[in-house]
């Protein structure tokens, strides 16, 4: 009989336990989502992660998955939304549920140094060659409005900015931080296009018809912004940033 009772307590308790809640993200962008000195991930969307897994008061685990294979591994159910710094689109909304938008941003370029172009006109010419990360709303971007270039679909961002570092390609369309970020990390051979093609927001996405977890989701963003946290988390991550930005006219992400 002891031993039933110790049996039975030990399932309750088990069963009583939190489920995890199981964050995709793709550990390669920062300052937003990437892996530490420590192994550990950090950034902008892993602290959001833990701040939400606190107030829901379950264990966070977070799945560092690439970014094609977020939304299906959501759709699948290997883990409970994504925080991976994407952006809400149309085309992805038919597959998955998106929360209130978190941060607004914009698609820039990437461009040689020694670039004389201004906009995009100038280089959607037949002779110029322009760059894409597969799956990225810069891909999408490019082909709806790039008409006689050649466009050119890499799976990594780190070969698109090696294309246009060694003047394989003319631009990489990508969104502003990493296009900042990028032209600081190769000033002799680079320069950032800050001024938005498109704007656009980013949000956590989530399995359609899970309405309440949205609605958790988006309650914890609406108090996360009203206590000041995403001004902390600029001012943690984005200070210089937040700075380059204002010096040119340029309205910050949060």
């Amino acid at each position: 009989m002891r031993l039933l009772f110790l049996l039975l307590a030990s399932a309750t308790a088990t069963a009583a336990e939190p489920a995890p809640l199981r964050v995709g993200m793709e550990l390669a962008y920062p300052p937003f989502e990437t892996i530490g000195p420590d192994g550990q991930p950090t950034g902008i969307s892993v602290e959001l992660a833990r701040g939400l897994a606190d107030r829901l008061g379950r264990p966070l685990v977070i799945e560092n998955i690439s970014f094609p294979g977020l939304i299906p591994s959501l759709k699948s159910g290997k883990i409970d939304l994504i925080i991976s710094s994407m952006t809400a689109t149309p085309e992805r909304a038919k597959a998955v549920a998106f929360s209130e938008p978190y941060l607004s941003a914009g698609l820039t370029m990437l461009v040689p140094a020694a670039s004389t172009a201004r906009g995009l006109g100038d280089l959607d010419q037949p002779d110029r060659t322009i760059v894409v990360r597969q799956g990225t709303t810069g891909e999408a971007f490019a082909r709806a409005q790039v008409r006689k270039a050649r466009l050119v679909t890499l799976e990594k961002e780190s070969a698109c900015v090696l294309e246009v570092t060694q003047g394989k390609a003319d631009a990489f369309i990508y969104d502003q931080m990493s296009v900042y970020q990028n032209a600081k990390r190769n000033p002799e051979t680079t320069r950032a296009m800050l001024n938005p093609l498109q704007k656009e927001s980013w949000a956590v996405a989530l399995r359609q018809g899970d309405g309440e977890l949205r609605a958790q989701v988006n309650a914890f963003l609406r108090d996360f912004r009203a206590s000041g946290g995403f001004d902390r988390l600029a001012e943690k991550y984005l200070t210089e940033e937040k700075s380059a930005f204002a010096e040119q006219g340029i309205p910050f992400f949060f």
